[in-house]
């Protein structure tokens, strides 16, 4: 194992060995010099009475903490994408938390109190006002014309959503979690 003093030996070595000029591209460039190597470049320019400015280090990424409110929690990843999506389309910066550990095993989902939506503490009045916005009785959908939203034939929300990997597709109300088939609804 070389020493710090045997280290900077070898680098004094080296640079006494390049031209005036690769001196001066090394420390343009500066290559991400360490301590020793970067007092030993100096030492040789010094000695050698050229006057060259080492470039300064590059920078380096620092985590920004954003301070972030959680306006939401799914129990459910594709509903958390969706609002994490509305959010995003109307320029609101959002972060998904847990939604990872819940992609790797869903079952845990309650254990770590579901997926968490969380905005910026200044976006959060109007990503509340988002996400509360009541859901549209028609869609106009283009080429087809007005598309009524189903409606729970228990509760009559429009809080609902297909089943379409159940025998028989069946529609869900997510407000009172009644179950129908889709012959029923049409």
């Amino acid at each position: 194992m070389t020493t710090p003093e045997q280290e900077r030996a070898r680098l004094v070595g080296i640079y006494s060995a390049k031209s005036d000029g690769e001196l001066e591209e090394l420390a343009a460039a500066r290559f991400d010099l360490s301590e020793g190597a970067l007092q030993a470049l100096e030492a040789e320019m010094a000695r050698r009475g050229l006057k060259i400015t080492v470039a300064p280090a590059e920078g380096f990424d620092v985590p920004e903490l954003n301070e972030t409110v959680t306006v939401r929690q799914f129990r459910d990843l594709p509903e958390a994408l969706l609002a994490k999506g509305s959010l995003e389309s109307a320029g609101i910066q959002t972060y998904l938390v847990d939604d990872n550990m819940i992609r790797m095993d869903w079952f845990i989902s309650n254990l770590l109190g579901g997926v968490k939506l969380k905005v910026r503490t200044q976006d959060a009045e109007a990503a509340m006002e988002i996400l509360n916005q009541p859901i549209p009785e028609t869609v106009e959908v283009e080429g087809v014309g007005e598309y009524a939203q189903p409606r729970c034939p228990v509760c009559n929300s429009l809080d609902v959503g297909f089943q379409q990997f159940h025998e028989p597709p069946r529609w869900a109300c997510q407000s009172c979690h009644n179950e129908w088939n889709v012959e029923a609804q049409e």
